[in-house]
This record gives structure tokens, C-alpha cells and sequence, in this order.
């Protein structure tokens, strides 16, 4: 059977399967691989005298499309999604992104031609404006500087930036609050319990002069009461409170935290 396209040149092995696809009027995405490998192969055979670096590229093709063809006859494979590979599912994907590119080239082709047919204008610039100097000579201007110089022009600037300065207020600094969690604060309680196993409110607060660390500890120990890790007792309002773990010396199990509400 003569084929129609044997004499035509094509740019490249995906060049040539887009125009069997035209051709055959078939879908892309689903591709009659058996009839299309066949008519590939024909006009792969007609290829004589043609530099070998060309000819590669359609057989390192046509090994593909016979690859294809055989995975087509296997069982089909099965992803880890537990769907069914289409074995010319990366051969659509070049045909896609090769057509798009050649579709851009075209475009860019049409505009180069359009190009051409546009008059360009050539600069004209009046005398008065070619005619203009800088009204500052820079060569003269940094005529004789030298380092020295430039060294104690840098000085006097930056004295002047240092005489703006106010030598009390410059030294001020930005004073940033470092956030406490709760949570992390709820685990240090419950290890300095397991330490001393009894022991006053006022003894783990040694050292803590910040209010919000204060209240934070508080919290942890009522969140810990809540979840039965510890008994709190006071005999007398504004008295100091006795806290006793409730835990088994030796038994340490971890803890469950409910804080939705407590942080952020």
C-alpha cells in the first residue's frame, strides 16, 4: 500500500505521529496504537540516504510505539491508587507539549511576518538637545581626589549623622515580651512536684518576679488538679498553698491535657 506522506519532511518523530493523528482523524488521548505503529513503521521505511543523527530519533520512536504495543496486549497494570496505567499515558503527555510548543512557534512565526510590514521611524533628535552638556563635568569634578581625601569625606559625613543623634534616646532598646505556654509551664510543675512531692506555692515561685509567669503557673497547677495529678490545700484565706503530687513515687505516666481555650 503507498502511503500518501512518504515524501513529506517532517521536523521530528513527534512531528510525524501528529500528522498520522490528523490524518487518521483519531483522539489523542486515545490513540489506535497498533494502526498508528503500523503507518509510523511504513513511513520510517521509506527513509533512505538521510542523515543518521535524523534517522535515529524516529527509530529510538518506533522502538517506543512497539514497547507501547506490546504493554498493550499484557494485563493491565495497576498503580498504587488501584488505578489502571494506560501505557501511552507519557506518550500523550510529549504529543500535548510538543503540539502546544509548535502551536507558539507558529504564532511567533505569523508576528516575525506581520513585523515586516511595519515602518520603523529612525530616531531624530533636535540640535538643541544633542547640543546639551551636563552641566556638571564628573572628570573634573574628581580631578585630583584622592583616597586620603575621599577618607575624610566619609569622616565628615558620617560625624554629621552622629551630631543628628540623640546620645540618650539611641541607646534605648526595643523591650519584647517572650511568650510563656501553658503547656510547657503545666510539665515543669508537674517535675518539680515529682521532685519534691510536697512542697508551697510560693517555693516554686522563687526567682519568678513576672506577673504573667505568676498567673500562668497558677493555671497549670489548677489544670493539674482538674486532671487528679496533684491536691492543692489552703487552711486560712491569702495563706500560702500546701500542693502534694498524687502520684506514686516512681510512677510517672504521661500526661492528658485538655487546654482548648486556656491558650492563644
Amino acid at each position: 500500500m503507498v502511503i500518501s506522506y512518504r515524501l513529506e519532511k517532517f521536523e521530528g518523530p513527534l512531528d510525524l505521529l501528529l500528522h498520522l493523528i490528523d490524518k487518521n482523524k483519531v483522539d489523542i488521548y486515545d490513540i489506535p496504537i497498533v494502526e498508528i505503529t503500523r503507518q509510523y513503521l511504513e513511513y520510517v521505511n521509506q527513509m533512505e540516504r538521510e542523515d543518521l543523527n535524523v534517522v535515529s530519533d524516529f527509530l529510538v520512536m518506533a522502538a517506543t510505539l512497539l514497547d507501547i504495543k506490546s504493554k498493550m496486549l499484557l494485563p493491565a497494570e495497576v498503580n498504587e491508587d488501584g488505578e489502571e496505567e494506560d501505557p501511552r499515558a507519557e506518550l500523550v503527555a510529549r504529543l500535548l507539549e510538543y503540539k502546544r510548543y509548535k502551536r507558539m512557534a507558529g504564532e511567533l512565526s505569523d508576528m516575525e511576518e506581520l513585523a515586516k510590514g511595519v515602518f520603523y521611524k529612525g530616531p531624530t533628535i533636535p540640535k538643541e538637545v544633542a547640543k546639551y552638556e551636563l552641566p556638571v563635568d564628573l572628570d573634573e569634578l574628581l580631578d585630583g581626589l584622592t583616597l586620603a581625601k575621599l577618607q575624610r569625606i566619609f569622616n565628615q559625613v558620617m560625624k554629621r549623622q552622629q551630631d543628628k543623634m540623640d546620645p540618650i534616646r539611641s541607646r534605648f532598646g526595643t523591650i519584647e515580651k517572650e511568650p510563656i505556654s501553658l503547656e510547657a509551664r503545666i510539665m515543669n510543675v508537674m517535675q518539680f512536684a515529682r521532685q519534691h512531692r510536697k512542697f508551697r506555692f510560693r517555693q516554686m515561685l522563687k526567682g519568678k518576679e513576672d506577673r504573667l509567669e505568676v498567673v500562668v503557673t497558677f493555671l497549670a497547677i489548677l489544670e493539674l488538679m482538674k486532671i487528679g495529678k496533684i491536691r492543692l490545700t489552703q487552711e486560712h484565706i491569702f495563706d500560702d498553698m500546701d500542693i502534694e503530687t498524687l502520684e506514686e513515687e516512681g510512677e510517672e505516666e504521661e500526661l492528658e491535657l485538655e487546654l482548648d481555650g486556656l491558650e492563644g
